[in-house]
């Protein structure tokens, strides 16, 4: 599950998961439901792999975010399915989507960045809990 909060000029996303998996995938798709209107108007035709290191979770987090807005402002990628495992030592992960066409893909807000701010990746007593500020 993923919502969204207002932080001034910029917008928040809080992912709650039962899993660090499944956090970092939903962490993904709260990104990408940000950026298209329709998220389910994005066809799983090409696949990517992703590998980060990293201990900490936050920076993980903010690493993986901040590669997947890197593919799609520089390669105009749109993704829509994320498959990450997250370990001790890094993530590794498989993600799928297309190319931005703006005849099926309706653009809602330009995400510019992933920020530092208020970045959290917690576990709490029913799963985990992450916040990210996206600079919009």
């Amino acid at each position: 599950m993923h919502e969204t909060f207002d932080h001034t000029a910029d917008l928040g996303l809080r992912i709650i998961a039962p899993d660090l998996d499944t956090l970092f995938a939903e962490a993904a798709e709260a990104l990408f439901s940000t950026i298209v209107e329709d998220l389910h108007a994005v066809e799983p035709r090409q696949c990517l792999d992703i590998s980060l290191s990293g201990t900490d979770r936050e920076y993980l987090l903010f690493d993986w975010l901040k590669t997947l807005l890197y593919h799609f402002d520089g390669e105009h990628l749109l993704f829509r399915r994320f498959e990450p495992q997250v370990s001790a030592t890094g993530l590794s992960a498989r993600v799928w989507g297309e190319p931005l066409d703006r005849t099926r893909h309706e653009l809602t807000h330009e995400v510019k960045a992933i920020t530092y701010h208020g970045l959290k990746v917690e576990q709490t007593a029913t799963g985990w809990l992450a916040e990210v500020i996206v600079d919009i």
